[in-house]
């Protein structure tokens, strides 16, 4: 009895932290495996199976976040997901099955930085400044192209 009770109570806890914000299974590991809890991976199965952790959810509800408010290429975006512990499989599976729509707004993102740095910095300081960011040279070029269109 007192395990099951031990167990709900972790799970207690484990829920809380995931309901604050949303986590990734190996944020949930992080922050609890100093605690030395030897039923935590059970507890995550659990969690798994019932819907409170998904780590495919958390890539489609982050990246939706990204292209609602912030100015990213999908290398930034990928290394940000990966610090969070995202597996790489299930990133690029993500990427390949949604390459048009992260295409789109890695082009709009191009496009909005070389707007706000026109007025301030010469064309080769803002491709340079690009390519740091991890966009790569044919999103620039396009994004230049339709830039000086408007």
């Amino acid at each position: 009895m007192e395990n099951i009770e031990e167990f709900d109570k972790l799970k207690t806890k484990v829920l809380k932290y995931i309901l604050y914000k949303k986590r990734t299974e190996s944020e949930i590991k992080q922050k609890f495996s100093s605690e030395n809890i030897p039923e935590l991976e059970e507890v995550i199965e659990y969690l798994k199976e019932a819907g409170y952790i998904n780590d495919e959810e958390y890539i489609e509800r982050s990246i939706q976040e990204f292209i609602n408010l912030k100015n990213l290429s999908v290398k930034e975006v990928g290394y940000k997901l990966l610090s969070k512990g995202i597996k790489k499989a299930d990133l690029e599976n993500y990427v390949s099955n949604h390459k048009e729509k992260l295409i789109e707004y890695e082009l709009n993102s191009a496009k909005n930085i070389i707007i706000k740095k026109q007025s301030k910095m010469e064309e080769n300081e803002i491709r340079d400044i690009l390519r740091k960011k991890g966009y790569v040279e044919e999103i620039i070029n396009l994004a230049f192209k339709e830039t000086i269109e408007e």
